[in-house]
């Protein structure tokens, strides 16, 4: 397959996927970023200092790590790429330090973002002190509860954590406001998206910032076994970690892809997340996409047991891969992702975000499509600390 390079085109599509559809209000806003993307991305001296601080501070290259006793578990030699250890705790790292390392070439002294399970939201707040930014988080009142722990630590570094309480009060609400705000500040002020969704640039500079997964995993993988894994798998909420992860594979055709979404209490029922395995064309945070909505248009409110997959659309670059049939896209429960949760923490020591989970759990329903000498990567995206007010709500987690 002939992909990497050629998308999105100047217009920001992915095939029908993707796009610009913003306010006139924000149109120059949207093209003096993309101006400064096309500036900076390739500047050598940009790249260094990108790197040097994901190297320095951040801690990359994460460890690409072999898996023994799942692996004897599941029947398959299963490596995990450790993003947990990155600063912070998660993937989100990656990605907010290239843009307000951009940001501040472009002039800009603030930033504002969204979050649904505040890792985002918690990286944006290490990258507003790291360069002396201003920084605002806007956060769904329901993810404000679940997520007590990030909040404080967001507040510990001196951002400023908005509530939302309008909508279904997560994800989408919180894009929602943050966008809003970000109208009313223009001159001085960068939103930080934080996944590959939103108007054109965001979904390519995001998934361009996140890429650093990708290339080590190839790099760590033929070191380690000397030939590309069989499949590669991720939970898709928006989709940063997995694009991440899959965007130096595509070209490679053996090579499995596996976008893994939650399915809440299940498909069959009105709560669950399946965007890209139920949901139907559509534009919302300016970008056209799957979309779980109703026939009339109206979005629907999704679930998940982990905040950062719970939100009804899903990046145009993976619609996209799913539509020309590079993608493949599974889905796990919240039973299911539980379950996966409790056999990576007891089997590996290894306490893995929810998010994370997902994919952990559909490669347990899946496992017997892979023989011993079969290799599956796991983008372990983020931490389970996080989680543990949610986890331990759980009767199963109950300790004795």
């Amino acid at each position: 397959m002939d992909y990497i390079g050629k998308y999105p085109n100047d217009s920001g599509k992915f095939g029908e996927f993707g796009g610009m559809f913003a306010p006139e209000i924000l149109m120059p806003a949207l093209n003096e970023l993309s101006k400064a993307y096309n500036k900076y991305i390739l500047d050598e001296t940009f790249q260094k200092e990108f790197t040097q601080i994901l190297r320095n501070y951040s801690g990359r290259p994460t460890p690409l790590y072999y898996a023994a006793r799942l692996s004897n578990d599941l029947g398959c030699k299963v490596y995990l790429k450790r993003e947990d250890l990155n600063h912070g705790g998660a993937h989100k790292i990656n990605n907010v330090i290239g843009q307000a390392l951009l940001a501040k070439k472009m002039g800009k002294t603030k930033l504002v973002a969204e979050t649904g399970a505040g890792q985002h939201g918690f990286a944006t707040a290490i990258a507003g002190a790291y360069f002396g930014m201003k920084t605002k988080v806007f956060m769904g009142e329901i993810d404000i509860k679940r997520q007590a722990y990030n909040v404080y630590r967001m507040q510990l570094l001196g951002a400023e954590v908005i509530p939302v309480k309008l909508g279904s009060k997560t994800l989408k609400d919180a894009v929602n406001e943050g966008l809003r705000y970000w109208i009313s500040h223009l001159n001085d002020t960068h939103y930080l998206m934080g996944s590959v969704v939103g108007p054109h640039p965001y979904p390519l500079l995001v998934r361009e910032f996140q890429r650093v997964i990708g290339k080590e995993l190839k790099q760590q993988i033929l070191e380690l076994e000397g030939k590309l894994p069989n499949a590669i798998i991720a939970c898709i909420g928006g989709g940063s970690n997995a694009i991440g992860a899959f965007y130096d594979f595509i070209n490679d055709d053996g090579v499995q892809l596996i976008g893994v979404e939650a399915a809440g209490e299940g498909k069959d029922t009105n709560k669950h997340s399946i965007a890209l395995g139920l949901g139907r064309r559509g534009v919302l945070h300016g970008s056209l996409m799957y979309l779980l909505q109703n026939e009339y248009g109206n979005i629907l409110e999704t679930h998940s047991v982990s905040a950062g997959l719970d939100y009804p659309g899903v990046g145009p670059e993976h619609c996209f891969l799913k539509e020309i049939d590079r993608l493949r896209v599974g889905e796990a429960t919240d039973t299911e992702t539980l379950e996966a949760f409790k056999r990576l923490s007891l089997l590996e020591g290894i306490i893995p975000a929810l998010e994370s989970s997902h994919a952990l759990a559909y490669l347990e329903k899946i496992k017997d499509e892979f023989s011993k000498d079969d290799i599956v990567v796991v983008n372990l995206s983020g931490s389970g600390s996080k989680d543990l007010d949610i986890i331990k709500n759980h009767v199963e987690f109950k300790i004795k």
